[in-house]
């Protein structure tokens, strides 16, 4: 058990490590194109609780809320997001003070401990999606992590910390996979094995 804690102690600082940089080295415009169908918007409007709450971007492009829903959202900016939405509070609230939050719909997997789909800020990096995920398992490559986004393949190394692409951001729609260390043993050896032992089972079966 000690020693599993220690081997994974060089990749927590290197993830770590990918978090401190991202402010440095990661362009504005890496932030994507915005929010998608799918994706979460949190409204926090000061003093009417009836403008507040998280919701979700509708297939038309719209927020599921009764009056938001005539605002489009998606295939713009999120800081045109942010002018569209006070244009709209104005109709109701004089000066209103509000704060959104985009969440990004994500999926994390591979060799990670918990995959499933996210909803994540998108200013989040891929070594921080990853470490939302559990981490990496044992078998799991840092130095292998692929990035499917809108048909291309992005590939990342996650540890060389120092590297640009260690610190990209995710965007809407984000595949995040972790490849698998490979075995000779465990994947190949040990599987032809099994099917030779299986298959002398079935000949001695024959036999009787």
């Amino acid at each position: 058990m000690m020693l599993r804690t220690i081997r994974l102690v060089p990749i927590a600082a290197g993830l770590l490590m990918a978090f401190d940089l991202r402010a440095q080295t990661t362009p504005q415009a890496d932030q994507g194109p915005g929010l998608n169908f799918g994706d979460q918007i949190r409204i926090a409007v000061w003093r009417n609780p009836e403008f507040t709450g998280d919701f979700l971007i509708a297939g038309n492009g719209t927020i599921t809320h009764p009056l938001y829903r005539e605002i489009q959202v998606t295939g713009i900016p999120l800081s045109a997001v942010e002018e569209r939405l006070r244009t709209f509070l104005t109709r109701y609230i004089a000066n209103p003070q509000f704060v959104i939050m985009p969440l990004v719909k994500i999926i994390v997997g591979g060799e990670v401990r918990t995959p499933n789909v996210y909803s994540v800020p998108p200013e989040t990096t891929i070594a921080q999606a990853v470490v939302l995920a559990g981490g990496p398992t044992e078998r799991g490559r840092i130095d292998n992590v692929r990035v499917l986004r809108g048909g291309q393949v992005i590939r990342v190394d996650l540890s060389r910390p120092d590297a640009d692409v260690a610190t990209l951001q995710i965007r809407s729609g984000d595949q995040v996979l972790v490849a698998r260390r490979t075995n000779v043993f465990r994947d190949v050896i040990g599987p032809a094995l099994s099917g030779v032992a299986a298959v002398a089972a079935l000949v001695s079966i024959f036999v009787r």
